[in-house]
């Protein structure tokens, strides 16, 4: 069972082709040793499935997850925590993949079973609401978002205590919708309050913490607070260094972070230079296809747009699209935005042909 154990903790510590390799060794080993229906087998399965979702590759991970969800509620029946769990997991990777109809239907369901089973105040079924609420914002639904995490927060403050790890989760959750609501003030004050609980309780260190400063510089760049975002966004990507390690996920998302704030600056060359080295580290370490490297890509193309290097933008946009259609889908919504993207710079790019050049005007003698 140590492998087991070892197999997740490289995913745990993003170490995920290692990790896929030998989740697929000891799947293998526990179908061949205990059979495919032992407790132990499934949950070697599952912890695969986790290490493609976390790898970014969904449809690998949608699949499986659907595979071991089926064979826990015929083996442990479908009240089973596994079970729910497994429901739970499989809703996540419909949001992460853009199934966004699929991923409410199957959270709502989950949130029924789980008040049936553990009760209306189990921190699990706080949980499953949590997993709805992310599924209106992916989707959109902000009002419906926003409702839910307010409701959320309130009980979690209620039930688990205002210093308890989710209920700090459910105070960043509800600042990041209120933030993509544009709701700014309330969304910086109640960042303010996540950083200095979480420093408090969890330490300045603590990758929660440093999530949510991060979240903060967003929301500065976003309130057109520039100078405060990069100045933060610094602050965070040397502690994320320093922390976590240059290479880990969230110091790359760092990265990417500053650059876009550069380019909101519009200091284009530090923007585009620092997007370039970002996305050959993202490629190195979590591969070409990952949905943040396509992310980072895209990001870039936009800087090129931004900084007037229209041809450039319209071969990235290109490039990145064409990938977006091949790893994540056509209907995703990653997908459609990159579609508009490469539109309007191509219009923008013909309107500036068609305006005539300016006239010199002759001196007068």
């Amino acid at each position: 069972m140590l492998r087991i154990w070892s197999a997740d903790k490289l995913r745990t510590t993003y170490n995920l082709s290692r990790a896929i390799k030998l989740g697929i060794s000891v799947t293998s080993d526990c179908e061949r040793i205990l059979g495919p229906e032992h407790p132990k087998t499934l949950e070697s399965r599952s912890n695969l499935a986790n290490a493609y979702f976390d790898a970014g590759q969904l449809d690998e991970a949608i699949e499986l997850t659907r595979q071991v969800l089926a064979d826990r509620e015929r083996v442990l029946g479908p009240e089973h925590p596994q079970t729910l769990a497994g429901r739970t997991n499989l809703a996540a990777a419909y949001r992460t993949a853009g199934r966004v109809s699929e991923a409410i239907d199957l959270d709502r369901q989950t949130i029924v079973e789980h008040e049936r089973v553990f009760g209306l105040d189990n921190p699990q079924t706080l949980m499953s609401r949590g997993g709805l609420a992310n599924a209106y914002y992916s989707a959109g639904q902000l009002d419906e978002a926003i409702k839910l995490h307010r409701q959320l927060l309130a009980d979690r403050e209620r039930v688990l205590g205002p210093d308890d790890p989710q209920t700090l989760g459910s105070r960043s959750n509800l600042a990041l919708v209120l933030h993509r609501g544009r709701q700014f003030d309330e969304a910086i004050n109640l960042y303010h309050q996540t950083i200095e609980d979480r420093e408090r309780v969890l330490g300045r260190d603590h990758p929660d913490t440093l999530i949510s400063r991060n979240n903060l510089a967003m929301v500065y760049q976003d309130a057109d607070r520039l100078d405060e975002a990069i100045d933060l966004h610094r602050q965070v990507l040397a502690d994320r260094e320093r922390v976590l390690g240059p290479e880990h996920p969230h110091t790359l998302a760092s990265h990417n972070n500053l650059a876009t704030a550069y380019v909101a600056a519009e200091r284009f060359s530090e923007g585009i230079n620092l997007h370039r080295q970002n996305i050959e580290d993202q490629k190195r370490i979590l591969s070409p296809d990952h949905p943040e490297t396509l992310a980072s890509r895209h990001n870039l193309a936009y800087a090129c747009r931004a900084a007037g290097q229209l041809d450039d933008a319209i071969r990235l946009y290109r490039e990145v699209l064409a990938d977006k259609e091949r790893v994540l889908g056509s209907d995703h919504i990653q997908t459609r935005l990159g579609r508009i993207s490469l539109v309007e710079t191509i219009k923008e790019r013909a309107a500036r042909r068609r305006k005539p050049p300016k006239r010199r005007s002759r001196r007068r003698r």
